[in-house]
């Protein structure tokens, strides 16, 4: 297989790789799709559904290999592994998807060993630990998909209660990709107003009930994964956008500030766990993970999340 420069690998072509897989056909950047699954007959299929388009986008070559034909790639997304049932949260995965990986880590590092390594398969915050431990490469080189997808949801929703242009709003959620997850009200701005001012200037003046709003935006984000898989089974296209996001951010080498999963290095006295905080993603990874400014109650739930995840974490056996 001829390698076309940049080159991403997908190991695992569900609803999720597949959906990723097309948004980054149409959005552009890279010469080189390789998808790789254990449905090898299906990918076949898909490979060639996806190439009769190849007249209306930038040239791209998509091809369905195995692990050797992911040689020399610059980044490998990987979202293998079993999906939430209804009613299961993301931690109820990690002991299935921590043994998968045991077994598809050593297989990926063995031909790709110097691409960055993106994590997506949940939960996150877990097998983005697991994939570093098992590869034994820098922490730096294994970034989970964290709460990019929620930070998408927070800022749409925001958006639309406020009337504002999604893309104005700069507010995160961060710590875990799942139900310990928070939102930093703290630090929330509207073009360049903090959200807590905004709120006094905004148009609805007396007609909002302004914390039951905040409170409401917030659950739905965090319930929206369970809302979304009680009713089609599965999320795919949010998810698969907030990758290519994620993966121009590497491939362009853009130093984007992006809520990532990342190693944590002793904020707030919390090492060794991957959560999601703001970093700066370039060519080679996570440039800086941002150690930004928590109220004291962001800060509790910062902490929360990592007890969450540390306690997964050990009773994998990792």
């Amino acid at each position: 297989m001829d390698d076309l420069k940049p080159k991403v690998s997908i190991i695992g072509c569900g609803s999720v790789g597949m959906r990723y897989a097309y948004a980054l056909m149409i959005r552009g950047g890279v010469r080189q799709i390789v998808l790789v699954d254990i449905d090898r007959k299906r990918m076949e299929g898909e490979v060639m559904d996806l190439s009769h388009g190849a007249p209306y986008i930038s040239p791209v070559e998509i091809v369905t290999g195995d692990y050797p034909d992911i040689e020399n790639s610059d980044l490998v997304v990987i979202t293998a592994g079993r999906k939430n049932k209804p009613d299961e949260t993301r931690l109820d995965l990690a002991k299935d998807n921590v043994e998968l990986y045991r077994k598809i880590i050593p297989e990926i590092v063995k031909y790709a060993p110097s691409a960055i390594f993106l994590i997506v398969t949940n939960p996150v915050d877990v097998l983005s630990y697991a994939a570093y431990k098992f590869s034994s490469k820098p922490s730096e080189e294994v970034i989970g998909s964290g709460t990019v997808l929620d930070t998408a949801r927070f800022r749409f929703l925001l958006s639309k209660h406020c009337n504002v242009d999604p893309r104005n709003i700069h507010a995160y959620i961060l710590g875990e990709h799942g139900d310990s997850e928070f939102a930093v009200w703290s630090s929330a701005m509207i073009g360049g107003v903090l959200f807590k001012d905004y709120c006094y200037i905004c148009k609805k003046g007396g007609t909002c009930q302004h914390e039951d709003e905040l409170n409401k935006i917030f659950v739905e984000v965090k319930d929206s994964a369970y809302r979304i898989i009680e009713r089609k089974q599965e999320t795919s296209y949010g998810i698969g956008l907030a990758l290519v996001r994620i993966t121009r951010a590497i491939i362009n080498d853009e130093n984007a500030i992006l809520p990532v999963s990342s190693l944590v290095k002793g904020y707030l006295g919390i090492d060794d766990v991957y959560l999601s905080l703001p970093a700066v993603i370039n060519r080679q990874g996570v440039r800086e993970v941002l150690h930004i400014e928590l109220n004291p109650q962001e800060k509790e739930a910062f902490r929360n999340s990592a007890d969450a995840i540390i306690k997964v974490i050990r009773d994998t056996g990792l």
